[in-house]
């Protein structure tokens, strides 16, 4: 069945109807969801739409599940490039590029991100340099250069679109953040999520967050950050009331806003030793809150928090999730899915090399539904 969806979303691809290729590798992806080729198809389908944000995300998923797949690494570069991430572009492509090394694609993507790193470090000196006087009429040398300038910069920002315009997406939980020298803390008061259920991708400069609703189209909310971010450092944590995400800053800058802006330049934190450890939430409010009391009071209730039946068992198992090792979670996640929701095994030695099979309780019998 899988199979027929991914062939129905190529003959789709090559009628040009994108949207429609995208839609039937989703459905191939919910019957065959560790198969790192769709990832990669459909992010090549999300690009043609310019959903940037959801490319990076798919070709992600298709590198963890395929590390060697050169065609996601090229799909991230590309979709990286149109974001303007050109630093995280070139470091896909590379790697890419050592899988397919007769691909002369690699090599031509690595060269425009070459020139753009260098454009930028260009522009980035240029706004340190002190003015040049207006030329006076009649020698219109330093005037030409401007203008050539400028038209050089209108090609180049119209070529490449900005994430706002992608991340359309109306959210249906609220958010908001605050900031430390070091560190953005951004809250999404998502309340009862597993965390099996919250995806959260970074890039150089992006964020893309997707939470699986039962019932309901998933949640999805993707930015270009104001600053830079060091993805490795990043860390998320989902509690029963919210998902808290802690963006480590690249550098000791000052965000205004959580969106980029190109009209806005960042300000550096001027000796961060000095600052307070408090966070600065932004607020138009004259009075102010203590947020770390609040804060400190909301972990309280959430440790002390007491739940029965159901909910108590999902909170166990996402807490023993949440403090388990990378091949706890595989063998949790292997045992869970293959045996249909019956067993739950944290042993990846014992369940890794073979298939878990389904064990209803006593009294129970397992049926498979045909659909």
């Amino acid at each position: 069945m899988a199979k027929e969806l991914e062939n129905k979303a190529k003959e789709a691809f090559l009628d040009d109807d994108f949207a429609l290729a995208a839609d039937y590798y989703s459905e191939a992806i919910n019957l065959d969801p560790n198969n790192p080729l769709l990832y990669a198809d459909r992010a090549q389908a999300h690009i043609k739409l310019q959903n940037f944000t959801e490319a990076v995300s798919d070709a992600n998923k298709a590198i963890q599940l395929s590390p060697s797949l050169a065609k996601a690494y090229l799909r991230k570069g590309t979709a990286c490039i149109k974001l303007e991430e050109y630093q995280t572009a070139k470091v896909a492509l590379q790697t890419g590029a050592s899988f397919a090394p007769d691909d002369s694609r690699f090599t031509k993507l690595i060269q425009d991100c070459d020139r753009y790193i260098a454009e930028e470090s260009n522009d980035l000196a240029s706004t340190l340099l002190p003015r040049v006087p207006t030329t006076p009429a009649g020698n219109g040398s330093h005037s030409t250069d401007r203008s050539i300038d400028s038209t050089k910069e209108a090609e180049r920002d119209s070529s490449v679109p900005q994430i706002n315009e992608v991340a359309t997406t109306r959210p249906k939980f609220r958010h908001e953040y605050y900031q430390r020298p070091e560190e953005v803390v951004v809250t999404i008061f998502a309340k009862g999520i597993p965390a099996d259920d919250v995806i959260v991708d970074f890039g150089e400069q992006i964020m893309s967050v997707t939470i699986a609703v039962p019932g309901q189209e998933p949640y999805r909310y993707q930015q270009r950050l104001f600053g830079k971010i060091v993805p490795d450092k990043c860390r998320v944590l989902v509690l029963s009331t919210k998902v808290e995400i802690r963006l480590a800053k690249a550098e000791a800058l000052n965000w205004t806003s959580l969106e980029y802006s190109k009209h806005v330049l960042p300000q550096k934190i001027n000796a961060m030793t000095n600052q307070p450890e408090r966070p600065t939430y932004p607020s138009s409010k004259p009075r102010t809150k203590d947020w770390d009391k609040l804060e400190a009071l909301m972990k309280k209730e959430e440790k002390e928090e007491k739940l029965d039946g159901d909910a108590a068992l999902n909170k166990l198992f996402r807490d023993i999730y949440q403090n388990a090792d990378e091949d706890m979670r595989r063998a949790m996640s292997k045992s869970f899915l293959e045996s249909n929701g019956t067993v739950l095994s944290t042993d990846w030695k014992e369940v890794g090399s073979k298939k878990v099979e389904s064990s209803p309780p006593e009294g129970l019998e397992l049926k498979k539904w045909e659909y």
